[in-house]
Parts: structure tokens; C-alpha cells; sequence
């Protein structure tokens, strides 16, 4: 029995061993398992973690890369169109980079304003008349003199049928002078010039507020109510153009510049007020002028000469500035001791200007 005992004992000991160790490798391998599996989990996400992260900066990047490209078109295109279609083109491209420099938290850009209805000379001309420029008063000066000289070279025959005195050949000059200066405004007005001055920028008859009212004709500081209530007209005689239209700058005629006026007061005639247009300065200054019809009194001396035949209607001159200063009569002469001569003016469109 011992024996047998023995025999079986010895026999169940390699079985429970077996199992023991059996037993061991299977948790050994459940582990092994765990593990392996940890690992593969471990080792997939870090490399969707590594190959991942450069996928997706790189997506971030082209599409930054596309946005800027797609805006340097834009941009391109905005200035191409501004370059190709003039003024047009760039006030719309001043238009639209404002709005991205705002979006962008920039400060906003000045917006254009209104017409100014000030007056701050109190002459009844209204601020937003005046030519402020530099270069759009030497325009100015330099069409209103080149069209005024241009009716005196001409043939009588050529001449506008609306100058017909010294006044109208100021308000014809004036008001030619403020318009835009075309292909259709040489064919109509006929007037050819070789180089002609820049433009006036600020703006051009008759597109102002006063429209075609260009004159001012009342008394008073200027007032938006004027624009309605006949303050203003198309026409304006040489006494309301002195009075209301421009101011006094001296009676020493070496202060007269190319564009001034000179204005006489001859008493006792049919029309007292005359006008002459600087049209050049220095040692050769010139006026141009019309001498009107005949004023009516017999043996009247009008600044050019008297006139061959009475109630004839007048014609253009240009004369010499020291022509006039040795004028035969001393009523025609702009000096300073004249007493008909009232001296140097300018319109008031240019007022503030040295």
C-alpha cells in the first residue's frame, strides 16, 4: 500500500505541477497580451499623433497660403482697374481699402464731406467757391486771362455775340474759365490754344451748388437761403461785379497780377463803370478790354482812342499797361491820383491768396 501510495503520490505531483505551471504561463500570457495590446494601442495613436500633426499644419498653412493669394488677386485687380479707368478707378479703390484697413481694427479713413456754407470773408460768396489750391487759382488765372486775350485776337466776326461791353467780357471769361475744358467745349466755344492749363480740380461750372447762378448780385454775407432767393443770377453788370464779386487789392497798378481787374468810374457818362482784365505782369503787363458802344456824350474819350463814328458798338483791345499810364487823358490813367480810377481787384473765388 506504501508503495502503491507512494506510486500515486509521486504520480500527481507532475499533474498538479503541470497545472501549476500551466496555470502561471496562462496568466503570464494574459499579461503578455495586455500588454501587446497596450503597446499596439500606444504605438497606432503615436503615430497618428506623428503623422497627423504635419498633415493638418500643412492643411492650416495652404489654406493661409490660399487666402493671401486669393486677396493679392483682389488687390491687383482693384489697382489695375483704378489705373486703367483714371479718377474713377481711384476713388474706388480709395473706396474699398478703407474698409479692409477698418475690419482690420485700423482707424477709419476721413470720409468726403459736404459743400462748406461758410462765408469767412463775409463778401457774400460762399467758402465752397473758393479755390483754395494753389494750382487750382494759377488754372484759373491762366484760362480766364487765355480766353479773354483769345476774344481780343480774333475776328469780330468770331467773337461770342454775348460780349457786347467790358462786363460781359468778364462774366463770359469768368464763367468759360470754371467750366471743364473738353473736346466739346473747344468745338463749341471755337477757341484754340496750343498748351492748354490744367484743370481746376475743386470744382467745375455749373456744377456747384449755385448751379448756373453764378454772379453774386445782393448785398450781405453769403447764407444757404441765398441759393433760392435770387441772390445769385447769370448776369451781373460792372458795378455789382466790383461791388459783389470782388474785392479791392490796391490801387498801385505794380500789384496787379495776371487774372486782377482794373475797374474806372467815369462821372458823368451814360455808363459810368469800366473794366479792364490783366492778362500779363511784369515789364510788359497788358489789359484786355471791350470798349462797349458809344456812352453817348460828343467828344467822349474812351481809354483806346475816340471812336470814328458815334454809336458805334465797340470792339476788343489789348493794350500795353504803359499805354494807359500815358494815356492822353488823365481820368484814363491807373495811378493812384486818378480819382476815377478805383484801383486793382480780385476776384473773390481767390480771396485769401497772396
Amino acid at each position: 500500500m506504501a508503495a502503491g501510495r507512494q506510486r500515486r503520490w509521486s504520480g500527481e505531483m507532475p499533474i498538479a505541477a503541470a497545472n501549476a505551471h500551466a496555470a502561471e504561463n496562462s496568466r503570464r500570457c494574459r499579461r503578455n497580451a495586455v500588454r501587446l495590446v497596450q503597446l499596439h494601442i500606444h504605438v497606432n495613436a503615436r503615430d497618428r499623433f506623428l503623422t497627423g500633426r504635419p498633415a493638418a499644419s500643412t492643411r492650416r498653412r495652404g489654406r493661409l497660403t490660399a487666402l493671401a493669394v486669393a486677396g493679392l488677386v483682389v488687390l491687383l485687380a482693384v489697382l489695375g482697374f483704378a489705373g486703367r479707368t483714371g479718377s474713377a478707378g481711384r476713388r474706388l479703390l480709395h473706396r474699398v481699402l478703407p474698409v479692409h484697413a477698418e475690419a482690420a481694427g485700423g482707424a477709419p479713413s476721413a470720409r468726403t464731406t459736404g459743400p462748406d456754407w461758410g462765408d469767412r470773408f463775409g463778401d457774400g460768396t460762399p467758402d465752397f467757391l473758393r479755390l483754395t489750391d494753389p494750382a487750382d487759382q494759377a488754372a484759373f488765372r491762366r484760362w480766364f486771362t487765355l480766353i479773354a486775350e483769345y476774344q481780343a485776337a480774333r475776328p469780330q466776326a468770331e467773337v461770342p455775340a454775348e460780349i457786347t461791353d467790358c462786363a460781359s467780357l468778364l462774366r463770359y471769361s469768368y464763367r468759360e474759365a470754371l467750366k471743364r475744358h473738353n473736346e466739346s467745349w473747344f468745338e463749341t466755344t471755337g477757341i484754340e490754344i496750343a498748351a492748354p492749363p490744367g484743370e481746376i480740380r475743386a470744382w467745375s461750372y455749373p456744377h456747384s451748388p449755385l448751379g448756373t447762378a453764378l454772379f453774386r448780385v445782393k448785398p450781405g454775407a453769403f447764407a444757404p437761403d441765398d441759393l433760392s432767393d435770387g441772390a445769385f443770377a447769370q448776369f451781373a453788370d460792372a458795378k455789382t461785379l466790383v461791388e459783389r464779386n470782388a474785392y479791392f487789392v490796391s490801387r498801385d497798378v505794380r500789384a496787379a497780377q495776371p487774372g486782377d481787374l482794373l475797374f474806372y468810374r467815369q462821372f458823368g457818362q451814360s455808363s459810368p463803370w469800366h473794366s479792364m482784365i490783366v492778362t500779363r505782369g511784369g515789364g510788359a503787363a497788358e489789359v484786355v478790354y471791350d470798349t462797349g458802344p458809344d456812352h453817348g456824350a460828343a467828344g467822349e474819350i474812351p481809354p483806346h482812342g475816340p471812336r470814328p463814328v458815334r454809336g458805334d458798338p465797340g470792339e476788343l483791345r489789348r493794350v500795353l499797361l504803359s499805354e494807359l499810364l500815358d494815356h492822353p487823358q488823365p481820368q484814363w490813367r491807373p495811378t493812384a491820383g486818378n480819382p476815377n480810377f478805383l484801383g486793382i481787384y480780385r476776384w473773390n473765388i481767390l480771396r485769401g491768396t497772396p
